[in-house]
């Protein structure tokens, strides 16, 4: 039986949560739309009933569950999925989930040649009658474009939508190019999902690491032990339980994917070996960079003209953190300011430098992740 609150409510009580009025009132909707899902769907009408007027949208309402970072958005949406007794459902980053309907756009559109948006729409309300989508944000024009059409069409064949995000709807594509074309899918949106606001006093995220160091040196046992502490606190893991840390494997535009040897709710752990001596590049960091809100990286090298091909990947890695505000919690032989001493590439890496240093201040550390 779906029961999201009585989870909410035994992790408070095993003090694995802290109370919370609000994440508690977030949870008692979820719980209320996680009952109404496990309900049998509504029968379609039929033909003739069709025919004489547009039936009503069934479905149950979605949520829009929007706030700052850090209050909690996250590990609801992990009871309310967990929870929800709805079949065929689905959980995926919004990002991921754009990229994967512009290649099917792209598919549909190679196959006839005809409109490909409702074809498209119809393979993704079969696959799923519940769509949970983590960091709904738009930027791209492309993405823009198409909301209204392809959300109108899953909103009627029944797909019901829960999605947070740290903008509230009226704020999404703020600025972007020809907005007035994006503005029937936010009418569309709060049309279908309640907006709720998830903004309590407390950035939990942000408390785990207050006092915390970022940048551990050198690379080491102590290094690695802090760094683990880091993440068992940042995502409430039982420590006992590290030998079975999940891993995942993640979209990269152009069809390929990037492996992550550890990942759990919104933290990555990786290696500098994985990331910057492996032929990858800009695409490859930004996926990663909108996935995560938090990366760790152990066994960063000094950096020279020797490792030059590392360096400039390493580059690239920190700008596309940078861009999407992510955190970054590292082990290495130096501090950011002697981590690339000597060599051709001195001037290039003052940036970098730079920004390693800003990502490690407290004003950083409290910026919403994308």
């Amino acid at each position: 039986m779906a029961d999201v609150r009585a989870a909410y409510d035994a992790l408070v009580a095993a003090g694995e949560l802290r109370p919370d009025a609000a994440q508690a009132a977030v949870a008692d909707k979820l719980d209320a739309l996680a009952k109404e899902l496990a309900a049998p769907p509504p029968p379609r009408a039929g033909l003739f009933a069709r025919l004489r007027a547009a039936p009503p949208l069934l479905t149950p309402h979605g949520l829009y569950i929007c706030g700052g970072v850090g209050r909690g958005k996250s590990m609801l949406m992990d009871l309310f999925f967990a929870h929800a007794d709805v079949t065929p459902k689905r959980r995926v980053h919004f990002h991921e989930f754009m990229l994967e309907i512009h290649a099917d756009i792209h598919a549909e559109r190679q196959r006839n040649g005809e409109d490909p948006i409702p074809a498209v729409a119809r393979a993704v309300a079969d696959s799923a009658r519940l769509l949970a989508f983590d960091e709904m944000q738009v930027k791209d024009i492309a993405d823009a474009a198409i909301l209204s059409r392809l959300f109108t069409a899953l909103f009627a064949a029944g797909v019901t939508v829960v999605t947070t995000s740290n903008r509230h709807p009226d704020d999404l594509y703020k600025d972007g190019l020809n907005r007035q074309l994006f503005l029937p899918f936010i009418a569309l949106i709060k049309a279908r999902c309640t907006v709720t606001t998830l903004d309590g006093p407390t950035d939990y995220r942000l408390q785990r690491l207050a006092g915390a160091a970022t940048w551990h040196v050198p690379n080491g046992p102590a290094a690695t032990a802090a760094m683990s502490d880091a993440f068992f606190r940042l995502t409430d893991y039982p420590v006992e339980d590290r030998a079975r840390v999940p891993t995942e494997t993640i979209a990269v535009p152009g069809g390929r994917s990037l492996f992550v040897p550890k990942s759990l709710k919104g933290v990555a752990v990786f290696s500098f070996a994985r990331l910057c001596r492996q032929p990858l590049g800009a695409a490859d960091y930004l996926a990663l960079a909108r996935r995560y809100h938090t990366v760790f990286i152990v066994g960063i090298p000094i950096l020279g003209p020797e490792n030059r091909n590392e360096a400039a990947r390493f580059v690239t890695l920190v700008d596309a953190l940078y861009e999407y505000k992510c955190k970054l919690i590292a082990a290495a032989d130096a501090e950011p300011a002697a981590l690339y001493p000597a060599g051709d590439g001195v001037f290039e890496f003052e940036r970098t430098v730079s920004r390693l240093m800003e990502m490690q201040s407290a004003d950083y550390m409290a910026l919403g992740h994308g």
